[in-house]
């Protein structure tokens, strides 16, 4: 059946402004940003037609890309430049200039059509596996005019493990990335804090109330969720306020122009501490305990929705950001109880939550439809029976009203349990990445089948494929494999695919035959992993605080375990990729190849670093060992991040200077001023990657394989410990893990406390040369 065009996007999306929705300049001028020498060449036309299907045809003056809706027409021209011009766009950078001279031909028409109305990507999604105490919320405050309703958490993605520091520069690639791949409902939450700190002033809280519960840079998604409050290390800065926002008005923009419809944030209920003091009667209650922070940087206080306070605060947000950024979409983010149950089971009290919740989103946009994360249905699996998960989304009248992300789906889907959440709208997500830790890692079998199997389950309301990862670092082919099948029907076959993503990531004539072998080992090893317990990047362990129980084989969310064999998976496969190396050496000089070689070296030290690990241990606990025998036993350990760190230094893109430095260039202007500034974002970059928390509250999740933070954090530490053991072993001293932990922790805070280049072996920038590093390591 045709559709009227304009009245499609709406339909089709549910979610945006038609009119803001079918303009094709800005996929001409992406046209002009990537394969500038070929801008003439391609033109685009809308037309009435089947959901998100676009034509590719040749035409007399080049290629011509007809589309039902913008993303249609960008995923179209992506068709065209990866099958036909070989050419591709990679987070490490865009290669479509590339494209040949001249433009092959398409001969029959090409056609293509998403299998999915949404195609989702929340940069970074927050799900932390660590401890915390599950204590329901408390009930601090209560109106007696207030009916029973929950308090509020945060908004479900989170930016801060990847592109927490980014500039527009780089967001312009990310941009283009997804655009091009076909996403069309990305997250859009960078500014949010100017936005609600006008909310707040509205209702007569002060600056001083508000900067009292705002977070740090690094760590506001957090503070989004109702996780956190306050700052450690200094209260957030105005000039971030101001550049975050102006910053925000530029990838709105670009958004709607790329046939985007942004992810807008809303009023969460999360609120200062401040406002129980200056309404009284508002009904408040206060949060549990998040992973082990002190109470002064936890126990949120959340005001709850059937407050009329709620509200008005709610109506201000969305007035204000409509103002600031246009009638963009009417697709709110809102998340409530991350990581903390609700102050009561009972079905009632949970549906008029959620009631209560949408009342207000609705009273501010009459059109607004609820994006939630199904996370808590998860990682709270005990409070959350299918008779209250059923209620809290049967509060939402309409099953179109609310869209779900089933966070986790390639590991531990939650659709299955729910019937589909009872019949709201829901998105197959892959988390996969926690942290942005970088370890290789993956399921394409389940990514190409699991998606189509519960799109045609009974019953099911399954409405989009999305990524959700934490980070953005590395194992790039799962996430491609999982947006392009977005766009099929039928399971991609992963041996043709893995063969045309080789050939574009490495577009070299004639490709040589031992770099696809060697992502034949690959995809069939490495991320070919069944593995119930390590469905998730694997963690190197030297990059856990040094003890001597604990670190190895860990499951779940952060495995360490290593689910194939590195003999016959990682190691032949970075000796295949040097061998193509001999035999095209012009491969040498692309970008993804150096990465990969890179990153598949850095694997195979990460995994070897168990095996030393595992030899000093055994040494240490070994009744008849000496001093001497467990210094012997420490120091391949300690070489090897010697070896780890020189490698890393060889790419761009495994570089602790990067993130300081991206942090630290938002102090842009001069003065004591800017630099106490960048001092201030240094340290939220150094804390986040290493104690996260001003004592270590999450020590390492965000753990990264990054030059410089190997050499100068993870090997003191590792030097430390063994040290320690050679020290206990020559004086008969009993282990105390107590007062290891208590030096790691020493050696964690004055880390945190530098500042980079000031220090030995402190370098800006790459360093030695890549295949003279790797030959070491063979």
């Amino acid at each position: 059946m045709l559709l009227n065009k304009g009245l499609f996007a709406l339909l089709a999306f549910g979610l945006g402004v038609a009119t803001a929705a079918q303009d094709l300049e800005g996929i001409y001028a992406l046209v002009r940003r990537r394969v500038p020498n070929h801008a003439h060449a391609f033109s685009f036309s809308l037309a009435e037609g089947e959901p998100d299907a676009f034509t590719i045809s040749d035409a007399k003056a080049g290629i011509h890309i007809q589309c039902t809706t913008v993303s249609a027409c960008a995923r179209g021209i992506y068709i065209y430049l990866t099958e036909h011009g070989g050419v591709d766009i990679w987070w490490t950078g865009s290669r479509l200039h590339g494209l040949p001279a001249r433009l092959p031909k398409v001969g029959k028409p090409v056609k293509g059509q998403a299998i999915v109305p949404y195609r989702v990507k929340g940069i970074e999604i927050l799900a932390h596996n660590v401890p915390i105490l599950r204590n329901a919320l408390k009930r601090t405050v209560k109106s007696p005019l207030s009916t029973p309703a929950a308090s509020r958490g945060a908004i479900a993605l989170t930016f801060d493990y990847t592109s927490a520091f980014w500039d527009f520069e780089q967001w312009e690639l990310e941009l283009d990335w997804l655009a091009l791949r076909g996403v069309n409902l990305p997250l859009a939450w960078v500014g949010y804090e100017h936005i609600l700190i006008e909310a707040f002033r509205d209702v007569g809280l002060s600056d001083m109330d508000i900067s009292d519960f705002l977070s740090g840079p690094a760590f506001q998604a957090w503070n989004r969720f109702g996780n956190i409050q306050g700052s450690w290390g200094g209260a957030l800065p105005s000039e971030w306020v101001a550049d975050q926002f102006a910053l925000q008005k530029r990838l709105i923009t670009r958004m709607v122009e790329l046939g985007m419809t942004p992810v807008l944030p809303s009023f969460t209920g999360f609120v200062p501490r401040a406002l129980a003091t200056r309404y009284p009667n508002a009904s408040i209650v206060t949060g549990s305990q998040w992973s082990g922070f002190p109470d002064a940087l936890t126990k949120d206080s959340f005001l709850e929705p059937s407050d009329p306070l709620f509200a008005t605060i709610q109506k201000a947000f969305i007035t204000k950001q409509r103002a600031a950024y246009g009638p963009v979409s009417h697709v709110y983010t809102l998340d409530q109880y991350n990581e903390n149950d609700p102050f009561s089971g009972d079905p009632a009290y949970l549906r008029n939550v959620t009631a209560g919740t949408f009342a207000s989103l609705r009273a501010a946009d009459p059109d607004a439809v609820w994006l939630m994360q199904g996370w808590l249905f998860f990682s709270s699996a005990s409070f959350w029976t299918d008779e209250r998960i059923e209620a809290y989304l049967g509060g939402v009248p309409g099953n179109d009203s609310m869209i779900v992300l089933d966070l986790y789906s390639e590991a531990q889907p939650q659709w299955n349990r729910t019937a589909s959440y009872y019949g709201k709208q829901w998105v197959w997500c892959e988390l996969h990445g926690y942290g942005g830790n970088v370890g290789l890692e993956g399921n394409l079998g389940e990514l190409t089948h699991g998606p189509l199997t519960a799109l045609s389950s009974p019953g099911s309301s399954m409405k989009g494929i999305g990524l959700t990862m934490e980070g953005q670092e590395g194992n790039e082919i799962v996430y491609d494999i999982l947006l392009d099948q977005a766009w099929s029907s039928t399971p991609l076959d992963i041996g043709t695919y893995v063969t045309g993503w080789v050939s574009r990531r490495y577009p070299v004539k004639p490709l040589p035959k031992a770099a696809l072998d060697a992502w034949d080992v690959l995809s069939t090893t490495v991320y070919n992993n069944h593995d119930s317990g390590t469905q998730a990047t694997i963690k190197g362990i030297y990059e856990l605080a040094p003890a001597l129980t604990g670190l190895t084989n860990r499951t779940g969310h952060h495995p360490t375990g290593v689910p194939y064999d590195t003999d016959t998976s990682v190691l032949p496969a970075l000796k295949l990729l040097l061998k193509a190396k001999t035999q095209h050496p012009a491969i040498a000089a692309i970008p993804e190849f150096a990465y990969d070689v890179v990153d598949v070296a850095r694997q195979l030290l990460s995994n070897r670093f168990i095996t030393l690990y595992t030899t000093l241990v055994d040494t240490y606990q070994s009744p008849n060992s000496t001093a001497q025998a467990v210094s012997t036993a420490g120091k391949p350990l300690v070489a090897l991040l010697t070896d780890l760190d020189a490698l890393l230094y060889t790419n761009e893109h495994f570089l602790l200077s990067s993130w300081i430095a991206d942090a630290r260039k938002w102090a842009h202007n001069d003065g004591a001023n800017a630099r106490a500034y960048s001092a201030y974002l240094e340290y939220n970059a150094r804390n986040q990657v290493t104690l996260w928390g001003p004592d270590g509250e999450i020590n390492d999740y965000a753990s990264k394989a990054w030059a410089g933070l190997v050499g100068t954090y993870y090997k003191v530490r590792w030097a430390a410990f063994v040290d320690y053991l050679v020290e206990t072993k020559r004086t008969g001293q009993a282990y105390n893990a107590t007062a290891v932990k208590q030096t790691m922790l020493d050696i964690g805070q004055r880390w945190d406390n530098g500042t980079w280049g000031t220090n030995q072996g402190e370098h800006w920038g790459v360093r030695g040369n890549i295949w003279e590093v790797v030959g070491k390591v063979l």
